[in-house]
């Protein structure tokens, strides 16, 4: 007989260690203070950057560590930049991401209601990484975030479920898996693809009316199974391979959105379509 207790146990830590060891260690607190000029609530937007940007972070990330490399890249080219904490477990510092994703898409909701007023906008965009790429949708698709948002560009999101490389085609035959998966960490849970979340999210089609949507993805994606599972369908959707951009670039999951600067020259062009010069190999040196 097979000890499933010990099994179950197991195949849990070892999805919790597969997403844990894709991200950096945390080396600052998540708050909403002031970041290297990010998260400044007296920042008003300028003319040729009307709209606030939210930053929105990663399964196991947080608004700090998430951001390092982004959220500077922005506010150098004149965007006022936000970041928010979602998804947080009870006991579980710093490593964010993890509740019940529709609990997490009214946590966003909350936050960008709270940036529109401070900057006196009456749009934002989104930028989020990894989760914070998909889960946006559910706001902008079932709690009114169509009317507050631009534009949403997802880095390297899961919009449609991940097996992780195959992973979790294990979980059906470990009875219980699945069940205590969802109970330790519900948003890896409602990232699986099949999930009753995404079959929700996704019904009815991928996108809004009013929205453009950009996806980014890489070839050399680990974590979002198959990468292509992160393109969107619909009006309004731009869907980039970062290889063919700069077939070069061998950034993976994390680095497309930690420090990429030929994805962020991308994210940059995405928020200002209208004046954006095209993506190559060279942006990395821009």
């Amino acid at each position: 007989m097979l000890p499933w207790s010990r099994i179950r146990r197991s195949v849990a830590a070892l999805l919790l260690a597969a997403a844990v060891a894709l991200v950096p260690a945390t080396t600052a607190h998540a708050t909403d203070a002031p970041s290297r000029g990010w998260n400044d609530y007296g920042c008003k937007p300028s003319a040729a950057h009307p709209r606030p940007v939210v930053l929105v972070h990663g399964t196991f990330g947080n608004s700090v560590d998430n951001w390092l490399g982004l959220a500077p890249y922005l506010v150098k080219r004149g965007y006022c930049v936000f970041s928010l904490d979602y998804g947080q477990l009870p006991g579980v510092p710093f490593f964010h991401g993890l509740g019940p994703i529709e609990k997490s898409a009214q946590q966003l909701d909350a936050f960008v209601d709270k940036v529109l007023d401070a900057t006196g906008a009456a749009e934002a965009d989104l930028v989020g990484h990894s989760q914070g790429g998909m889960m946006p949708r559910y706001y902008l698709k079932f709690l009114g975030g169509a009317a507050e948002v631009n534009a949403l560009v997802g880095i390297a999101p899961d919009n449609h479920g991940t097996t992780l490389a195959g992973l979790t085609k294990l979980l059906p035959y470990f009875p219980g898996a699945e069940d205590l998966l969802s109970t330790a960490t519900p948003a890896l849970a409602d990232q699986i693809t099949g999930s009753a979340f995404l079959a929700k999210l996704n019904e009815g089609g991928d996108t809004v009316p009013g929205v453009r949507y950009t996806v980014l993805a890489t070839k050399y994606e680990q974590v979002v199974t198959p990468y292509r599972s992160g393109f969107l369908d619909g009006p309004n959707v731009r869907n980039v391979l970062l290889q063919d951009l700069c077939p070069v670039d061998f950034s993976e999951h994390l680095a497309i959105g930690l420090f990429d600067r030929i994805a962020f020259h991308e994210v940059a062009g995405a928020l200002d379509p209208a004046h954006a010069k095209p993506t190559t190999c060279a942006a990395a040196f821009s």
